[in-house]
């Protein structure tokens, strides 16, 4: 679940790219073992390799979204091979690099596993069963800005007194019923803060808008009903701002091991001794 005001959406996204980016730049390595994650260029190399297979549309909004990307784990037989041939005395070759993409294409599902060191795409098909793909922050973050820019939903805030820059909203996945048809379709509940960091307590009641993330618009509102936002007052919960008996500060507790840690770490390999 991703919960954003229009203000921070830019600020928000381009700190998660920043964290993606340096968190993968930290695991750059040499891959000494098949089963290490991919790495920063491989996810770039990934990306550029699928985007060239599925070109981008200039006349719709139906364009690639990449919803998982990683590893395409080799089967158990090659990662014991590799490992009998002893790499660390005699390097052997290691079973092929690949991953497995899913991405969201055309109102379709795709699934993509791409080769590395051929730089190609070796298998593809469209997924037909029920279920789709996990959100996305950026599908996360444009859906629930959708309601800011719908008149129906300024019309509910007016209708209630409500300062919309105080106003956030969450998207959530609406489940699958036993319907022989769905939609990719997200429900975007509100929020009102004014006052506190506890929006949970000051849920919009009787206010939901139903949002299709293929074509990203608002397909569904309801405005049932009117009911007053709860208070701000006492609804604090962050142990900073909390007073006795509520917010205790208790001394800080330390753990220690005499004989060290009883593991070691070696790459992306934990050993246990």
């Amino acid at each position: 679940m991703l919960i954003l005001t229009r203000k921070a959406m830019d600020a928000t996204t381009k700190v998660t790219l920043l964290s993606v980016m340096l968190f993968w730049s930290c695991v750059e390595c040499d891959h000494p073992h098949p089963l290490d994650p991919l790495t920063f260029s491989e996810l770039n190399l990934v990306q550029t390799i699928v985007q060239n297979a599925y070109p981008a549309s200039k006349t719709t909004n139906h364009n690639l979204t990449f919803n998982y990307v990683g590893l395409d784990e080799p089967n158990k037989s090659q990662i014991l091979s590799w490992i009998s041939s002893n790499p660390k005395i005699k390097p052997s070759s290691p079973p092929p690099r690949r991953a497995f993409v899913v991405v969201r294409f055309k109102k379709h599902s795709h699934q993509i596993t791409v080769d590395l060191s051929t730089r190609s795409i070796v298998s593809k098909n469209v997924y037909e069963g029920n279920g789709y793909p996990m959100l996305t922050f950026g599908e996360q973050t444009v859906a629930s800005q959708l309601p800011f820019s719908y008149e129906p939903f300024k019309e509910s805030l007016r209708k209630r007194g409500l300062n919309a820059s105080q106003v956030l909203c969450a998207s959530f996945t609406i489940g699958w019923f036993g319907e022989a048809k769905t939609k990719r379709n997200v429900k975007v509940k509100c929020y009102y803060t004014n006052g506190t960091a506890n929006l949970y307590a000051r849920p919009l009641e009787g206010v939901a808008a139903v949002v299709d993330l293929d074509d990203m618009k608002i397909v569904g509102y309801n405005d049932r009903y009117v009911i007053p936002v709860p208070n701000a007052e006492g609804t604090e919960y962050r142990a900073s701002k909390l007073k006795p008996p509520f917010g205790p500060k208790l001394k800080g507790i330390a753990v220690t091991q005499h004989g060290g840690p009883g593991f070691t770490i070696e790459g992306h390999s934990v050993r246990y001794h």
